[in-house]
């Protein structure tokens, strides 16, 4: 009776674990972009931040992009119905800097006429803007000094239309936000895996960068304008598809952006199945079939968790496929942890095993089947 249970659970483990070894193979070849001088300046960038109910944070991620050493650039902040003082902050800001602009997306969009304000924001700013590149963070975010001095020696050497690059949670030293970090740390490792492979699988809307000229040649969010989030990834494949070839990854330590994790466990579930509310829209299926093996897997081992109450046999079985899964992904993570900085925190890393396979459980879940909350709103 029992049987069945170990063998598709071990299987499930030997294939995952031979995944998670084939990253690890992909994001060392990985080659990251150290120029010896940055390009003369000539991309003119448009920063676009849709921004909604961001008062605690917009003006320290402003102050790091005006600090920027690079002249050719606009920022865009597009308010998306925000109730707080967020607009008015961005306003005073922009008095006394000129290439600050605030865009309130209430004077274009009817609040009840859309369920994907973010894209919409997006779109009216691209209309707006004056760049070539659009650049894309979001208004919790902080940029490294150097910012659009690596997109544009990357831009002039690489000649892509979309660059994707990498981003970080800060350390609040919480066990919540080091369990994010950590979560996080693995999708960021993935992504460059992927790039490196030759499949740009995953990006991130927080430091992001594409040709305006493409954005408009794929018809902007056309076909995922429904979907609540996406703009990043799903823009990204719609590029994939019209541009084969011609996207990047900046793998740069100092063009990392920075950001902070959720401040409880109920508002990192509610990220995360925003995140996981889209894995049905990708149209390249070797994602979908990725996703449904990691949850599988996790499920696997939670239902062998639960069942070895009862069955002495099926939990050591599953102690044992947990322990296997911990060795394998920290010879993931060693490497990405590296480039990223962050080595000492993997010290956390088995201890957060069990609460990492219960998200992945209802996160999924939650995200095909459930609602969530973000940023005040409830979205399907």
């Amino acid at each position: 009776m029992d049987n069945w249970f170990l063998y598709v659970a071990g299987a499930l483990t030997a294939i995952y674990g031979g995944l998670i070894l084939v990253y690890r193979y992909w994001f060392n070849a990985l080659k990251p972009f150290a120029p010896q001088a940055f390009a003369p300046p000539s991309v003119y960038f448009t920063v676009i931040i849709p921004a909604r109910n961001e008062a605690a944070n917009i003006q320290a991620c402003l102050n790091s992009l005006l600090a920027q050493d690079y002249p050719l650039f606009e920022i865009l902040v597009v308010d998306d119905f925000s109730t707080d003082e967020t607009a008015q902050l961005v306003q005073q800001m922009a008095l006394a800097n000129p290439r600050l602009e605030l865009i309130q997306l209430k004077d274009h969009v009817d609040a009840n006429a859309t369920n994907s304000f973010k894209k919409k924001a997006i779109e009216i700013a691209v209309s707006q803007s004056k760049g070539i590149w659009i650049v894309t963070t979001d208004a919790d975010c902080l940029v490294p000094p150097n910012w659009l001095q690596y997109y544009n020696t990357f831009i002039t050497a690489v000649q892509p239309v979309f660059v994707a690059a990498p981003v970080m949670f800060t350390n609040n030293r919480r066990f919540s936000g080091i369990f994010q970090l950590l979560d996080f740390l693995s999708l960021q490792g993935i992504t460059a895996a992927a790039v490196s492979a030759g499949a740009h699988s995953m990006c991130n809307g927080a430091n992001l960068a594409y040709s305006k000229t493409a954005f408009e040649a794929v018809g902007q969010f056309a076909g995922i304008d429904h979907l609540a989030s996406g703009d990043d990834m799903l823009l990204m494949h719609k590029m994939k598809k019209a541009f084969p070839g011609q996207l990047a990854y900046l793998f740069a330590q100092d063009a990392i952006v920075f950001t902070s994790p959720m401040p409880d466990w109920s508002s990192f579930i509610q990220q995360r199945i925003r995140w996981a509310s889209k894995a049905d829209s990708y149209q390249d299926k070797a994602i979908f079939s990725v996703l449904l093996l990691v949850y599988l897997f996790n499920a696997a081992l939670l239902v062998g968790l639960i069942w070895g109450i009862f069955n002495t046999t099926i939990l050591l079985f599953t102690i044992w496929l947990m322990a296997i899964k911990t060795l394998i992904e920290l010879c993931f993570m060693i490497p990405v942890a590296k480039f990223f900085r962050l080595e000492s925190l993997l010290l956390y890393f088995p201890l957060m095993q069990p609460c990492h396979i219960l998200y992945t459980i209802v996160a999924g879940w939650l995200g095909k089947f459930g609602t969530y909350q973000w940023k005040s709103r409830t979205v399907r």
